[in-house]
């Protein structure tokens, strides 16, 4: 069973931290989807995703991920395609509004596997992960 829990945080910025419990896979992928687009949906433009207690994310959940990311670029605009090509490519690009505070060691493989610690921000705990949101100027 899938535990989602939304709070929004002060920090330099207001953050809303997700905070998922259990495994993320094809079965329920789509509740933590659209619990997470609700969140966009109403504000939300500076996501934290607490999943120290997720044990296992598929392919599906990481799509989300990837979505979720997508969908905040659209109302920040930090970079254009071709620039966000370019300083992935030379590492040099993450992601200013969502990041991970505290993932457990096997979600974390994956996640690494997958390419996403290329341009999303992995903390070791959501404290950390808060102090790190700076304010976007549009």
């Amino acid at each position: 069973m899938l535990e989602i829990i939304t709070t929004t945080r002060n920090a330099r910025v207001p953050v809303t931290v997700i905070g998922i419990k259990g495994e993320i896979d094809s079965s329920n992928y789509k509740v933590f989807q659209a619990r997470a687009e609700e969140t966009i949906a109403n504000g939300a433009r500076y996501l934290l995703l607490d999943m120290k207690d997720v044990s296992y994310i598929s392919s599906a959940g990481l799509r989300v991920i990837h979505t979720l990311f997508n969908k905040l670029r659209e109302f920040h605009k930090d970079v254009n395609d071709d620039e966000l090509r370019r300083r992935m490519s030379a590492g040099a690009y993450k992601s200013p509004y969502l990041k991970i505070g505290h993932i457990a060691e096997r979600v974390k493989e994956a996640f690494e596997l997958s390419g996403f610690d290329v341009y999303i921000e992995v903390h070791p705990d959501v404290q950390t992960a808060l102090e790190s949101f700076q304010p976007f100027a549009d």
